[in-house]
């Protein structure tokens, strides 16, 4: 990410977010991106998650750690997935539309964290900045850097990850995981 999202691109992308919310939910098809309103940073290559929430609640959030096409296409594709493929919660209704709301995360690319041991991690990490990615073998979890906000505590952060990883909550302790960190810039609705 190389520069920040001007205040027309960001309501671009909220709109288009919830175009692909309403169009996915009443099983219509999505609309061919207009390019009349597309900058040369939303034609550019980004990873975005697109969280959804109702009355303050999570009710969905897909996303993607790397980009692999335009961040106005990454947004639309993950805002219909939000809707209608999060597998913990069930399909959003149309009757919903109006009490939904939308969060955009735009990723920096995720890098590496270098650390020795558990004392170490717990050191580099930056609660509230960091994005963190850990992977063990096939295994794989991320949390946003709003995660931060509901998790302030960073043993119980990296447990809580470990434990949406599917591994034991004690395991970022245990054995040398691979850890990444991204930032994102964040805004919604």
């Amino acid at each position: 990410m190389t520069a920040l999202l001007t205040p027309e691109e960001k309501q671009i992308l909220l709109w288009l977010a919830r175009q692909s919310i309403e169009t996915a939910v009443r099983r219509q098809p999505a609309p061919a991106l207009d390019a009349t309103f597309m900058t040369e940073t939303l034609h550019a290559d980004g990873a975005s998650f697109v969280t959804l929430t109702k009355h303050g609640a999570l009710r969905g959030c897909i996303g993607a750690l790397e980009p692999y096409h335009s961040l106005a296409a990454d947004v639309r594709e993950h805002a219909a997935a939000a809707a209608l493929e999060d597998y913990r919660f069930p399909n959003v209704q149309e009757s919903e539309l109006v009490e939904i709301e939308v969060e955009i995360s735009r990723l920096t690319v995720p890098v590496p964290l270098k650390y020795r041991d558990a004392d170490d991690l717990l050191a580099k990490l930056h609660p509230g900045v960091d994005g963190v990615i850990l992977r063990d073998g096939w295994r794989r979890a991320t949390f946003l850097p709003q995660v931060w906000e509901k998790i302030p505590d960073k043993a119980e952060f990296l447990a809580n990850l470990c434990h949406k990883m599917g591994s034991a909550p004690d395991a970022w302790r245990k054995k040398h995981l691979e850890v990444l960190v991204y930032q994102v810039e964040e805004f919604h609705e």
